[in-house]
């Protein structure tokens, strides 16, 4: 059975929005070690419209990345959208009707992991529905000021810190699983 597991990049304010506008003064190796290590164990991944819009248009053709690519471009992916009528993007499905029962298949038969990076909607959601089963922050030491926070006008959650690392650029590499309400 699968885990989703979803990671950001996210400023000590909560801001997750635009990551390419403030994150890149922090990129270390460590840094590109989490992220590695998360593509590694990718079953495939997981995301909402948004999203799927970005990167379907950029990955399909990058060069900057090519293992990045490599994994995003021939991985299984899966959307979820109430709005998308076809998935272009090669091994896209889309998830709509009934989401939760959708994604509950999906882990059960699905073995590994499945790994998500941003969309913030969509993990709220998971969070509500019970479904996201871990939560990666990398949180970087600095205030945007403005953009989308995680989480906004969010229901209590309760979370169990499993791990952290401090990285030598000052950023927290926490990792949450939900706790018991």
């Amino acid at each position: 059975m699968a885990k989703i597991i979803s990671s950001f990049f996210i400023s000590l304010d909560g801001v997750v929005e635009s990551p390419d506008k403030w994150h890149f003064p922090y990129w270390s190796d460590e840094m590109g070690a989490v992220v590695m290590e998360g593509m590694g164990s990718a079953a495939g991944y997981l995301m909402g419209r948004k999203l799927y819009d970005e990167w379907s248009s950029y990955w399909p053709t990058a060069e900057a990345d090519p293992d990045a690519g490599r994994s995003l471009n021939e991985s299984p992916k899966w959307v979820v959208s109430g709005s998308l009528e076809k998935a272009d993007w090669n091994n896209t499905t889309i998830i709509s009707g009934d989401v939760a029962a959708q994604i509950r298949d999906l882990k059960e038969r699905t073995e590994g992991d499945i790994q998500m990076s941003g969309s913030a909607t969509t993990v709220r959601w998971l969070l509500a529905h019970g479904l996201l089963d871990q939560l990666n922050l990398l949180v970087h030491p600095i205030v945007v000021g403005h953009g989308q926070r995680l989480f906004e006008d969010t229901p209590t959650h309760p979370l169990k810190l499993t791990n952290s690392v401090t990285f030598d650029t000052g950023v927290l590499n926490l990792s949450y699983v939900p706790a018991p309400a």
